[in-house]
This record gives C-alpha cells, structure tokens and sequence, in this order.
C-alpha cells in the first residue's frame, strides 16, 4: 500500500474531497442557469440548449482523458473491445441524461430542480435490484426510498395543497434522474474490464461532440460570446471532470458506502447555492425545507454501511 492510497483511506480526506465533489455538482444548477442569460440563450431555444450542453461535455471530456492520462502516466485509449461499452455509457449519461437535464432546468427553478434530481440515488437502487438484479431491497433502502420521493412529491405542491407538476421542467429533470440511474448500473458493470475514468472521459466526448453537432444542425447559436460566458463554460467542464476523477478516486481505494453517504450534501449545496447566486427565495419555504431534510435523510439511510460493517 502507497503513500496515496493510505491518504485516501483517512476518514477527514474522504470527508474533505467527498464534499469537495457533491459541492461542484451542487453548483451546476444555478451556473447552467447563469450561462444561458450570459450566452443569451432563452428558455425555449432547446436547440442552443443543447449546444451549450454539448460544448461543455466536449470540454470535459478533453479534461477527463488529460487528467487520466497524467495519473496513469500513459495515454487512455480506446479499444474495439470497451468502444461499444463507450458508447452505451455515453448515450445515457450524457447525450440523453442531459437532453432532459438542460431543457428541463430551463423550465423549473434550480431549487426544485436541485431536489429532483437528486432521486437518482433512488432510481439506481431501483434499477440496480428490480432490473438488473445486482442488489436486494432491504428495509433501510425501502424507507430511504420512499422518504426520498415524499420529498420529490412535497417540493411540487403548492399553497392550495394542489400537485403542480410541470413536465416540460420537472418532468424532463426525473427523465435525466432516470437515464443517469441506468448508466450508473452500466458503468458498475463495465468497470470491472475497463478503466472507468477513460469511459467517463471518452463517453464526454463522444456525446458531448454528438449533442454540439445536433443543437448546431437544429438551429443552436450562442447569442453572445464573452470572456465571463467562456470562464463559466470552463467551469461547468470542470465540475464534470474534476468531480468524477476526484470521486472515482475515493471509490477505488474507499468502500462504495463509506464515500456516497456524503451525497446528501449535494441537494443541500444546489438548493443554498440557488438561493444565493440565483436569488429564489423559494429555498427557504416550508416546503423547500421539508422536501430537502426528507431527500437528504433518504439519500443517508440508502448509503449507510450494513449494520456488520460499521
């Protein structure tokens, strides 16, 4: 065992770099928002949407496959053998998990957005156990389940106790939840004959190339081009890239369990970050509030270590 790895076992570096992760994705929801008024992209222009988006995964794909290739200090490739796992991977986690994503944050607030997508942890158990049969259900993830979609189900109710359900926003936000839970799956399964950071990386470029091209063909522009737009373009590369190198890290010298318990800070971190940057006062209503301590109490109960391993 390396001087690295045994730094990586430290439960305060696990903690640290945890959190360090969930707090770049929880700061996706409001960027994205803030790069579309910067790039002058309106809310019904999916096609720019989904440029903006594709030109973003293209970058983090390039930052992903450099970073990796710089840790393993050999150039990650891909074979005739993982290219169709590349693929596969790259047409959920990206191409049709941020479809939806993009064009339904554009249509909800990032408050609610934040908590609605973070049902993903629910889904991929979902998936994982009743599809796949990867896993069992057992009482804990039951309850973490439904604890979490009782969240989901308050954050839409409105003052006269009446479901405001908004599917071109909300609807697509749980569509991206759900494709993101079956690459999930797939990419646990791949990982055990490839390397999942050079997945990650090449499932970024090929879909993010894929959905630039798209949006470009359809009509999408990016109304202006400025120095603050391309800083946030970067950043929103970033987060994608940095976040799951650093995570995948923590995964491959860490139990799973012992480093996904602190994915409840991520709704936590969108719904804060929402409110300050993007000025929705809605993250501090009853509802807001409740739906967020039930989400994130779900996502802890779902994670926790088994009883025999804590």
């Amino acid at each position: 065992m390396n001087l690295n790895e045994n730094k990586m076992k430290k439960p305060l570096v696990v903690a640290l770099l945890a959190i360090f992760c969930c707090a770049l994705w929880g700061s996706a929801f409001p960027c994205v928002k803030i790069g579309y008024r910067l790039f002058a992209i309106s809310g019904d222009d999916t096609a720019s949407q989904i440029l903006f988006a594709g030109l973003r995964f293209t970058l983090a794909g390039v930052l992903v496959i450099l970073m990796g290739t710089i840790a393993e200090k050999k150039m990650l490739r891909v074979t005739k053998k993982t290219l169709p796992m590349v693929i596969k991977v790259s047409l959920l986690q990206t191409v049709i998990q941020y479809f939806f994503f993009y064009i339904g944050l554009a249509h909800t607030t990032g408050v609610k957005g934040s908590i609605l997508v973070s049902t993903n942890t629910f889904l991929a158990i979902l998936v994982s156990s009743l599809i796949f049969r990867m896993e069992k259900l057992n009482l804990e993830k039951i309850i973490g389940c439904a604890l979490g979609f009782m969240g989901v189900v308050i954050i839409n109710l409105t003052g006269n106790v009446d479901m405001s359900f908004n599917f071109t926003g909300d609807g697509f936000i749980l569509l991206s939840a759900l494709s993101y839970s079956f690459s999930t799956v797939l990419i646990k399964h791949y990982s055990k004959e490839a390397d999942p950071i050079m997945i990650s990386g090449y499932q970024f470029l090929i879909g993010g190339i894929f959905m630039a091209v798209c949006g470009f063909i359809f009509g999408g522009r990016l109304g202006e081009v400025s120095l603050p737009g391309l800083v946030m373009l970067l950043y929103l590369s970033f987060i994608s890239a940095a976040a799951y190198s650093v995570w995948s890290m923590l995964l491959k010298f860490n139990p799973v369990s012992k480093v996904s318990i602190y994915g409840f800070t991520n709704p936590l971190i969108g719904v804060i970050l929402s409110a300050v940057i993007l000025k929705e006062g809605s993250a501090f209503s009853w509802k807001s509030l409740v739906a967020l301590f039930l989400v994130c109490i779900g996502i802890f109960i779902v994670n926790r270590a088994p009883k025999k391993d804590r």
